[in-house]
């Protein structure tokens, strides 16, 4: 925290899982008098990670965790945010969530990033009949098939940036596509709507390449080469972080991307690619962040304490941070301050305000409306960039209610 702050009535507890510690090691600033009354926050996720990505979404918590508790809590109760940390692994994060709820009296459990992670985590809230609000894990799993009255999710979904993507894509000259991917519940949804949207877009596309590398485990040469043999005109790839930049290095030294198409779930950002190969990258069809760009007031208010705060500027994932903070204490100001059956009927259908605008959690399903920025991203000299990107928002992209009501329980539904 920064020096010159005031000294606002919260923590942020975070819980390493390392063999024989079992201290606290406190984040942030020492709370006032009366925080014995604050409401508990439970929060799983990999804190190990010095990725970009999760350090922006741990700032974007704090930003919010801070705004919150400067502006009087919940009804004059500070919130409390009690970390632990997953170490990207299911059962770990399942025992962790147990444990949150059990000996930390948790009110509401959040975060994840892998979505495996996540709905580990989202059955344990079933059980124990916990709100847990989804930030960052994308799978359609989560709010469809195996989602549940507890679980909700503020990103949107693999389906929704599926749709946004095979929209553009559908527009493309060339009718075959190769895919890559990681071998695991979002590679897996990813490109399950992907081809389902598309085909419904485009019926004379064909698939004529699916690579599904192990994740982190990405033999990236021998992906390249069985796609450039399977002579594609488009590609579409799920593959994310050093899979990614793997991914990359390897097309470029076999020409892969020479007159091809590629549509990215991720925006390839330059802090993830050697800067020798990041201009193999050249109009990319991605969702990205051009968060220079934004001229709204509201991100403009989010950027500027952001850069206050942290003195860089913010990723996607820190938008997604501060977001899932803001919806819980918004949701547990119309619950009064209570988790449970409460707080889910508070969630449903409730609006809230983001950096990216208004959004509001659907009841079906309790996805969020956020929505995606879609345009043409480059890189040259190490930096990237985005151009021709619009906001989609994110409520025109929701599954329709039919299909969700054909893959969503009807129990998470009552």
């Amino acid at each position: 925290m920064d020096a010159e702050q005031p000294k606002q009535a919260y923590r942020f507890r975070f819980f390493p899982l390392l063999a024989g510690l079992a201290a606290a090691v406190a984040w942030g600033l020492a709370p006032a008098a009366g925080a014995a009354d604050a409401i508990r926050i439970g929060e799983i996720n990999s804190h190990h990670s010095l990725s970009t990505a999760g350090q922006g979404y741990r700032n974007g918590l704090a930003l919010a965790l801070e705004e919150i508790n400067a502006g009087g809590g919940v009804q004059g109760r500070p919130l409390e945010l009690v970390a632990r940390e997953d170490d990207g692994d299911a059962g770990q994060a399942a025992r962790n969530a147990r444990a949150l709820v059990r000996d930390e009296r948790v009110a509401v459990l959040t975060g994840t990033m892998l979505s495996d992670v996540a709905l580990a985590v989202s059955r344990e809230a079933a059980l124990s009949k916990t709100v847990f609000v989804v930030g960052d894990a994308l799978s359609d799993a989560i709010t469809l098939d195996k989602g549940n009255r507890y679980t909700f999710r503020v990103r949107p979904s693999t389906y929704m940036q599926a749709a946004m993507l095979a929209e553009q894509a559908a527009r493309m000259p060339g009718r075959r596509w190769a895919v890559v991917a990681p071998n695991y519940e979002y590679g897996q949804s990813a490109v399950a709507s992907f081809k389902l949207l598309l085909k419904q877009a485009r019926p004379d596309v064909e698939f004529v390449s699916d690579q599904w590398p192990a994740l982190g485990k990405i033999k990236a040469d021998e992906v390249v080469r069985v796609m450039r043999q399977a002579r594609p005109d488009a590609i579409f790839n799920a593959t994310f972080g050093d899979d990614l930049q793997k991914f990359v290095q390897a097309g470029n030294r076999q020409q892969l991307f020479a007159g091809i198409r590629v549509v990215s779930m991720a925006s390839a950002g330059a802090q993830s690619l050697d800067p020798a190969q990041s201009e193999a990258i050249r109009d990319w069809t991605a969702i990205g962040y051009p968060w220079e760009q934004i001229a709204t007031p509201e991100h403009q208010r989010f950027l500027e304490a952001y850069l206050k705060k942290f003195g860089q500027h913010p990723q996607l994932s820190s938008v997604f941070g501060y977001t899932t903070m803001m919806a819980i204490a918004a949701g547990l100001k119309k619950s009064g301050g209570a988790g449970g059956e409460a707080l889910v009927t508070a969630l449903r259908g409730m609006p809230l305000e983001s950096p990216l605008g208004p959004i509001a959690f659907r009841a079906l399903d309790q996805q969020a409306s956020m929505g995606a920025f879609v345009g043409q991203v480059s890189q040259k000299d190490g930096r990237s960039s985005m151009s021709n990107w619009r906001y989609l928002d994110g409520a025109a992209y929701l599954p329709g209610d039919v299909y969700v009501r054909s893959r969503r329980p009807a129990s998470a539904m009552k």
